[in-house]
């Protein structure tokens, strides 16, 4: 079996999949539900339901603020207690919807058969009516970044998309979402998956998966054995292959240059495999975007598990499923160790983007004392998009904006593989991502001149 992998730099964290092997649960209803009203890339939506307003299960109680948006729908029935702010996983008060639960009653339009559809069963299906179905469910990337998937699957005209390719790779340690995914729901994937190559108007697809999921990938090559369209490519075990311009290179030999550029200048779409399945819910099955899998995980949990999870769901109460946090210190992340966001609350709600709750304690949930920089370049080797993370982190922290925006700083995709591997435990991502911010400010504004 040929193993293929990006060319430029990258790491090998613990894996620690504690919950690999659990198939997923269904997660109860919380008593009250939380939608805040920024969970994509883009401009928030704007909510459509106020104070006392009845819903049910896919309800729309927000729409979309723009093409690059996605509206929102209610994982619950219930009452509208109020359009407010709540803390959300950046740590910040935020617009948001919070909707007492009240049974669970759905939106008759919503097809809750498991029978399986199938694109060759419906040839009425056009690329604009599966586009337009999939921007209606309010579906946006499921691997974390948010990027609403309408836009994805319109690039501009003058970029010759030639491929979709599916993110199976599941890379950051701890977390096994899409893994039980693709094992419980394979087929509905590969639909998905020709959906959006229909969508793209594309005749290959691709599934990247890393091949410490054997599986996973043995169930999907058995499942395309007979369809020349689909090909799995094993990956070997690296970080952060599930980079987008990353996976691209090590599917299909291709690099995505500098920004702007994005993955179609080389031909080809992004999806990550919980994508490809909501699309399948969304086109097939009437479904909007309310659920998801979620990882909840960590060494101290007495039980990590598997979770379909509803949106709006606080993570104290998928923790307390797991046993609870025992006492002591304890670091609670929305996503996994390298890339995932600390949280300030448990009531922090499950989102969109929301694979993984992770739970780091000891050790793991403490910074080591920083130390001078010994020049082992280290970063550099690591750095996949072939950067210079201990100068540009450097320029950053004196404000040298301009020097950083020659170095790339642009280019970052925020992998953490420089920290991660720096033997001096400096603070290198988090000086860039202060400098990157500040640099695309400044791009921002010489643009509006």
């Amino acid at each position: 079996m040929k193993i293929q992998t990006f060319r430029i730099g990258g790491v090998h964290p613990d894996e620690c999949k504690l919950t690999a092997e659990k198939p997923t649960q269904v997660a109860p209803l919380p008593q009250q539900a939380i939608f805040p009203l920024s969970q994509h890339i883009g401009a928030p939506a704007k909510a459509v339901v106020k104070k006392g307003d009845a819903v049910k299960v896919g309800t729309l109680i927000a729409e979309a603020g723009g093409f690059v948006s996605a509206p929102i729908f209610s994982s619950v029935s219930g009452t509208v207690v109020s359009v407010d702010t709540a803390i959300d996983a950046t740590g910040y008060r935020k617009p948001a919807i919070i909707i007492k639960v009240e049974g669970d009653e759905w939106e008759p339009s919503i097809d809750r058969s498991d029978t399986l559809e199938t694109v060759e069963g419906h040839p009425e299906l056009t690329p604009e009516t599966i586009v337009e179905r999939v921007r209606e469910a309010g579906i946006t990337g499921m691997g974390g970044a948010g990027f609403p998937t309408h836009v994805k699957l319109s690039p501009p005209p003058t970029m010759q998309v030639t491929c979709v390719i599916l993110n199976g790779v599941e890379c950051e340690p701890y977390i096994t979402s899409d893994y039980r995914l693709m094992m419980e729901h394979a087929d509905e994937i590969l639909e998905g998956l020709r959906l959006l190559m229909k969508a793209a108007k594309v005749t290959k697809g691709y599934i990247g998966i890393e091949d410490n999921k054997p599986q996973a990938i043995a169930l999907l090559q058995e499942k395309t054995a007979h369809d020349e369209a689909i090909t799995i490519v094993p990956l070997a075990k690296k970080y952060p292959q599930g980079g987008e311009k990353q996976l691209v290179d090590a599917v299909i030999g291709r690099q995505v240059p500098a920004p702007p550029a994005i993955p179609a200048n080389v031909g080809a779409i992004v999806q990550n495999v919980g994508t490809a399945f909501a699309v399948y819910q969304a086109v097939m099955k009437h479904k909007p975007l309310f659920e998801r899998y979620t990882t909840v995980t960590g060494k101290v949990l007495s039980a990590p598990a598997n979770y379909l999870v509803r949106m709006g769901t606080p993570f104290g109460q998928l923790i307390a499923l797991c046993g609870g946090l025992p006492e002591g210190e304890h670091k609670v992340l929305a996503g996994g160790p390298m890339m995932g966001k600390s949280v300030v609350s448990l009531d922090v709600p499950v989102s969109k983007g929301t694979n993984s709750i992770t739970v780091l304690s000891g050790a793991d949930a403490r910074r080591k004392p920083v130390q001078p920089c010994i020049r082992c370049a280290k970063c550099v080797d690591a750095c996949p998009m072939g950067l210079e993370p201990y100068l540009i982190a450097t320029l950053s922290a004196n404000q040298l904006y301009e020097r950083a925006e020659q170095e790339s700083i642009v280019s970052c995709i925020a992998c953490g593989s420089c920290q991660f591997t720096c033997p001096s435990h400096r603070p290198i991502l988090d000086n860039i991502l202060l400098g990157k911010a500040k640099v695309m400010e400044i791009i921002k504004n010489r643009n509006k001149k």
